[in-house]
């Protein structure tokens, strides 16, 4: 899934299937873009954070070429710049920074909500490479958390992951591919029951997405990721979402712009 070939220095390439609504997955995208800052950065230092910009849509019939950058190399933080290109040119600009870890305080003051547990509820995913259970909207609905436009899952690899020495990551890539798959439902699911729009006509398409890595995690265990949309207006969505533990850690928090629009008015 993440499989990358060198084409020179700091440049990678790497493909990707098609998905069930044609051309490429964003979220693959985001994780090949992780892996080939990663690829470029010295032992010691994990992801902390990747800030990424969908450019345009990919081609799943070509590869696609990252472009890593090395904008600086400090003692505790390193930051790189990843551009993906195909023949139409880029589809995705990514900021990747890593950090050497580093003892302090361990304060968390977000809980997840009380959910059903994974095991109790059916098993849907676009992809055999993940297990994906949607928590039912009317429990969601009595949470003590806003419920306009919420969704909620629990996600997990569905094949145990043993970290290879060479790319000790790979746990970080996973979260960073299934951290794509809950926000453009959430900002349609906002648009339509608080905007009025007719839910066979709505359309989104993810414009940027930004993940904050908190703690250490295993993407092959349940994770609960719950996502709510903030607010739509100028056609653009904001989804925020936090991924938890099945023991309750706040291991990633994931924000994402979401373009949305009715596909029966045509854009100007």
């Amino acid at each position: 899934m993440f499989e990358l070939t060198p084409h020179g220095a700091d440049i990678w390439v790497g493909t990707g299937p098609r998905y069930p609504w044609g051309g490429l997955y964003g979220g693959q995208v985001v994780a090949q873009a992780l892996r080939a800052a990663a690829m470029s950065t010295d032992d010691g230092f994990v992801p902390h954070s990747i800030r990424a910009y969908f450019i345009r849509p990919g081609d799943h019939t070509e590869p696609v070429r990252y472009e890593v950058d090395r904008i600086r190399n400090g003692r505790s933080f390193l930051t790189r710049r990843v551009v993906a290109r195909q023949a139409i040119g880029a589809i995705l600009n990514a900021e990747c920074s890593f950090q050497r870890p580093a003892k302090s305080v361990d304060v968390q003051t977000l809980s997840p909500a009380a959910v059903p547990g994974p095991e109790t509820l059916e098993q849907t995913s676009f992809s055999k490479e993940f297990d994906r259970c949607f928590i039912p909207s009317e429990v969601l609905v009595s949470s003590d958390r806003p419920d306009d436009g919420r969704v909620a899952a629990w996600i997990r690899v569905n094949r145990q992951l043993s970290a290879p020495a060479e790319d000790p990551l790979i746990h970080w890539y996973w979260l960073a591919y299934t951290s794509d798959d809950l926000a453009t439902d959430t900002v349609r699911e906002a648009a339509v029951v608080r905007g009025g729009l007719e839910r066979e006509h709505v359309y989104g398409v993810s414009l940027d997405h930004t993940i904050w890595f908190h703690r250490p995690l295993r993407s092959d265990e349940w994770h609960l990721h719950d996502f709510s949309c903030h607010h739509v207006t100028g056609s653009r969505g904001l989804a925020l979402g936090h991924i938890f533990t099945a023991e309750g850690e706040h291991v990633a928090t994931v924000a994402q712009e979401v373009l949305i629009r009715d596909r029966r008015v045509r854009p100007r």
